[in-house]
């Protein structure tokens, strides 16, 4: 009996602190958004992030906020020499932030840092070869997502995907898909979906994109997705976010049912924006 009383106790504890948390973090976000938005972010979202100012006004509006607690909640660090300034921050948030439009989400509650690098970087992992042999595999990327809580950047591609919001290749928008895959455990191309009732569709459909796009890559048919999309359905779901927030007409005309999930899942509809 006295076992139950304690543990009753631990877990109302638990719930009161939990509940006290939100409260408090609810009510520090709406203290950074109640601050005007600096002039010198505003200049850096008109000059170097295009997609910006095709977004209707009351977006640019919520992303500026969203903007303003990312960069609040977040840590930056230089790698390589880099030097973080506000236009390195504000780049990557708004490009972030744009996956958290008009959705009920608490900023990617994993992460904790962006590690930025002045340009490609080198990753080297780990690897089990024929025999057992154990040896090193070096990777050249321009941007990572890991499960820790990190994700890591080349400023260069970055500032050049930001620039050209048509080309369908942001690595931003790929590695924080990434981050809302990865929010519910490994990435598998299913991210947390708003109702129980949505994950069955959602299957149905990406599923059948994802084995065209295989067989268009292995067949070398041209395709509005990166054959990249093919290695896995994490890589998959990565790939078709960022063509559906820059090329969303083309997703739309040759990809409907996917651009109808997409759609659903991220209460936007960009087709309108561009």
């Amino acid at each position: 009996m006295l076992a139950i009383i304690i543990v009753s106790i631990l877990a109302v504890s638990s719930i009161t602190w939990i509940a006290s948390r939100s409260w408090r973090v609810t009510k520090q976000r709406k203290k950074i958004t109640s601050s005007p938005f600096p002039a010198q972010w505003r200049a850096i979202l008109k000059h170097g992030m295009p997609y910006f100012r095709s977004l209707p006004a009351d977006l640019q509006l919520q992303l500026k906020g969203l903007i303003q607690i990312f960069i609040n909640e977040k840590e930056f660090i230089g790698c390589d020499g880099i030097i973080i300034n506000d236009e390195i921050k504000v780049t990557i948030a708004a490009q972030a932030c744009l996956l958290l439009l008009n959705r009920n989400t608490d900023f990617y509650p994993k992460l904790k840092q962006i590690l930025v690098y002045p340009s490609i970087f080198i990753v080297k992992n780990q690897e089990q070869k024929v025999g057992g042999v154990i040896g090193e595999q070096h990777r050249v990327l321009s941007g990572e997502s890991w499960e820790t809580g990190k994700v890591v950047l080349s400023w260069q591609t970055t500032q050049a995907d930001a620039a050209a919001p048509k080309n369908g290749n942001n690595v931003v928008i790929h590695e924080f898909a990434h981050q809302l895959d990865q929010e519910a455990g490994h990435a598998n191309g299913a991210p947390i979906l708003h109702s129980i009732g949505d994950y069955t569709r959602w299957s149905t459909v990406l599923t059948r994109e994802f084995e065209l796009l295989q067989t268009q890559a292995q067949h070398n048919t041209p395709s509005i997705f990166s054959y990249y999309g093919a290695t896995n359905p994490a890589e998959f779901f990565a790939v078709i976010t960022e063509v559906f927030f820059e090329r969303p007409d083309e997703v739309y005309q040759s990809h409907r049912a996917l651009y109808i999930e997409l759609t659903h899942f991220f209460k936007l509809d960009p087709i309108n924006w561009h």
